[in-house]
């Protein structure tokens, strides 16, 4: 009989994360990745990349348009928090948001999320056009290929599909609960288990 592992690793050719949250593990011990929910925006056998979506920063979006020289029109957003969203390129913005509009440079993750890193969203959003629901980062996580698969293999993260709910309707403190919830797990009582082993 095959164990967990074994039938895991078996199918790992045909494991496709895109649309899916990772669940750092308690023990991850890696600074950028601790205590982290990350989005899988793409995942392919050349590997895949991703955006930690509970690790607001002390940078407001309007602080960001002005470092851009951009105006920001709406002021709901002026005290929105940028986040870090991971360890690669963390001088350039991604916006993570809802299907609509047609942007420069967009990553369609599904008919609902597009990821897109060009400019010309940022505008949109400056003028109060941009997408309904956004997440704006800086830098992005990314794995080469077999990497995320081989961090699955050694238990560093948990995974479950994503909701958009989760990704735009909770504050950056309660994504990481929600999506453990979504397992059937307490984040408290997994942090308890692995410190008593």
């Amino acid at each position: 009989m095959n164990t967990g592992a074994e039938s895991y690793n078996a199918d790992m050719s045909y494991l496709n994360l895109t649309h899916h949250f990772l669940i750092a593990m308690p023990a991850m011990t890696d600074p950028f990745f601790a205590k982290s929910l990350t989005y899988v925006c793409e995942h392919n056998e050349q590997g895949a990349m991703g955006i930690v979506v509970n690790r607001p920063i002390s940078l407001t979006l309007s602080e960001l348009f002005a470092q851009i020289n951009m105006p920001l029109k709406p002021a709901e957003l002026e005290d929105v928090l940028v986040h870090f969203g991971g360890p690669v390129q963390t001088d350039r913005g991604f916006v993570l948001h809802d299907a609509g509009g047609s942007w420069q440079s967009t990553l369609h993750v599904n008919d609902k999320i597009g990821l897109t890193t060009s400019k010309d969203i940022l505008q949109a959003v400056g003028e109060g056009l941009g997408p309904h629901h956004l997440l704006v980062t800086l830098g992005y996580a990314g794995w080469s290929e077999g990497q995320l698969e081989q961090e699955l293999a050694d238990n560093a993260w948990l995974c479950v599909p994503a909701t958009e709910h989760i990704l735009f309707d909770l504050p950056a403190e309660e994504r990481l609960p929600a999506a453990m919830a979504l397992l059937g797990i307490d984040f408290a009582s997994l942090s308890e288990e692995a410190g008593h082993a």
